[in-house]
């Protein structure tokens, strides 16, 4: 048997799922005549009967039923993989839309958006900012940059890099502190985030088998990271806070590191997609540049520590 032509698979799978030879034809763009030659050649070439003529309609016979199962299959992956060469080839273009949350959006996201657009002239882009999850297909996102961890399994997401939770303190609260274990710490002035589920409970870890679960005294709460930091530095407590936001003011002594020893959960961050097959190269290169850049970390563990 010669080989088999995928055209005809095409024309024959249409002709399936449209129930006749004139409708197929219509959707394919092409004449009716052009699909029933085609098909009867795939025929010709199987040596079997792959569909039964009516008046009617056009129904597959046992062997074709099996072939349309299976070409649908072969046809999909044949559109997937010219997909995934066009998003090589194709040059990044058009507006780019990502969602991000305001502290990695402020601190790292919009400097990169900003050589982003250097890089590729080709490209706009429109950076929204915002704590709250955003419906990525209403307000037409085409990433949304996310921080901690993820409670929709449902997503398209893939996992760019991880982010350290560090506690830190302005340098005039961190004198006053006599701290050599977290238990030492649930009498302080804590500022809250409140957009996390827990803010005022943490879990501190020294080695392999050290663990602490402290419960912090509240001073104040705030829903906005980058507010919290704020606060923090104008001395208004300890506050935990990722190592992204605060990696300047501890490299400039503004803020020091709290416990540097003891290590609290790390978190990812994440790119998500809305629901699609294919994601348009302005996409795959922005998620590109982003990945590279959030591997560098800010700081050093243990880099600044309390005096």
């Amino acid at each position: 048997m010669e080989a088999i032509n995928l055209n005809r698979l095409a024309y024959f799978v249409a002709v399936v799922d449209a129930g006749s030879f004139t409708r197929a034809a219509e959707r394919l763009g092409i004449t009716k005549t052009v699909v029933s030659q085609q098909v009867a050649r795939l025929e010709a070439d199987l040596r079997t009967s792959l569909l039964l003529r009516t008046t009617r309609r056009v129904e597959p016979t046992e062997a074709g039923r099996l072939l349309h199962a299976r070409a649908v299959i072969i046809l999909r992956e044949a559109e997937d993989a010219f997909g995934e060469v066009a998003e090589v080839t194709a040059s990044p273009a058009g507006t780019l839309r990502i969602a991000a949350p305001n502290d990695l959006g402020t601190s790292t996201i919009a400097p990169l958006v900003a050589k982003f657009c250097r890089t590729y002239p080709a490209c706009t882009a429109d950076l929204v900012l915002s704590d709250a999850k955003i419906d990525l297909i209403a307000h037409h996102i085409d990433v949304s940059i996310r921080v901690g961890w993820l409670d929709d399994s449902s997503q398209q997401a893939r996992r760019i890099g991880t982010f350290r939770q560090l506690l830190v303190a302005a340098p005039d609260v961190a004198r006053t502190l006599s701290a050599d274990v977290p238990d030492d710490l649930d009498q302080q002035p804590f500022i809250a985030n409140g957009a996390l589920r827990e803010p005022l409970v943490w879990h501190f870890s020294r080695g392999d088998f050290d663990r602490r679960t402290i419960r912090m005294r509240l001073s104040m709460t705030i829903n906005a990271t980058p507010a919290v930091l704020a606060a923090t530095l104008a001395g208004g407590g300890l506050s935990v806070l990722p190592d992204f936001l605060v990696a300047d003011p501890l490299r400039s002594g503004a803020l020091v590191q709290v416990l540097p020893d003891w290590s609290l959960p790390s978190g990812g961050i994440h790119a998500v997609y809305p629901a699609a097959r294919f994601r348009p190269p302005k996409v795959t290169a922005f998620v590109a540049m982003l990945e590279a850049d959030v591997k560098r970390p800010p700081i050093a563990p243990g880099r600044s520590t309390a005096p």
